[in-house]
């Protein structure tokens, strides 16, 4: 194939999050006195809290009481920011200015709110890097549907063989393939994430840079 494009997602591929976003999640429900001990954390992991939510609380709330939960959650998460500085993989500079040096497009497609992605590329001097942000958040649908990837692919005006799309979780893997598009994953062995359908699987961003060097 012939790579114009990289499309990142966020957490778990440029900042690793997700042990963050698991002591803020449980320590919230804790506080609502809600277990989650009956989710998995690979539960979590690529989607958007709104299209879990009615699993973690099933029938025993009323659309009221749900709608007063997530407006606590997100008045919670914003009171604990996470610290993107120091969440950073330390390979991310040098593959975006690879790619960058290369010529090479790049965007970035997350679930995450698109707050959370802008600040973080602030905080990390990274925005100039991507010239697309898209955030699931803001869509109807999210991974593991293809939509932010169709949305992603049609504004950078590429053909799905031109692209290729850097992952971790089974959602979002799900997601790019759906879509259609090449997935390579960064290797999970924390979270117990299923990866199988990623197109190639690598340890880090820095051997990816190592493939992509005899790509392009």
């Amino acid at each position: 194939m012939t790579v114009k494009a990289i499309i990142f997602d966020m957490d778990g591929v440029l900042v690793d999050t997700e042990n963050y976003y698991l002591k803020r999640r449980e320590d919230f429900f804790a506080s609502q006195g809600i277990s989650l001990a009956g989710f998995p954390h690979s539960f979590f992991i690529g989607g958007k809290m709104q299209d879990v939510w009615d699993k973690i609380l099933g029938d025993a709330y009323s659309p009221e009481e749900k709608a007063k939960i997530l407006s606590a959650y997100d008045k919670h998460k914003k009171g604990n920011v996470l610290p993107y500085t120091e969440l950073l993989f330390p390979d991310v500079r040098d593959i975006l200015e690879f790619l960058k040096n290369k010529g090479i497009r790049m965007a970035l497609a997350s679930s995450t709110a698109m707050s959370d992605i802008e600040h973080n590329l602030k905080v990390n001097e990274l925005a100039g890097y991507f010239e697309l942000l898209r955030s699931g958040s803001d869509l109807k649908h999210s991974k593991p549907d293809p939509e932010i990837y169709l949305i992603t692919l049609e504004a950078l005006g590429l053909a799905k063989d031109e692209v290729i799309v850097i992952e971790d979780s089974e959602k979002g893997i799900a997601s790019a393939k759906a879509a259609g598009l090449e997935c390579w994953a960064i290797k999970d062995d924390r979270f117990g994430m299923n990866q199988e359908a990623a197109d190639q699987i690598f340890p880090s961003l820095t051997a990816v840079k190592e493939k992509l060097a005899e790509m392009l």
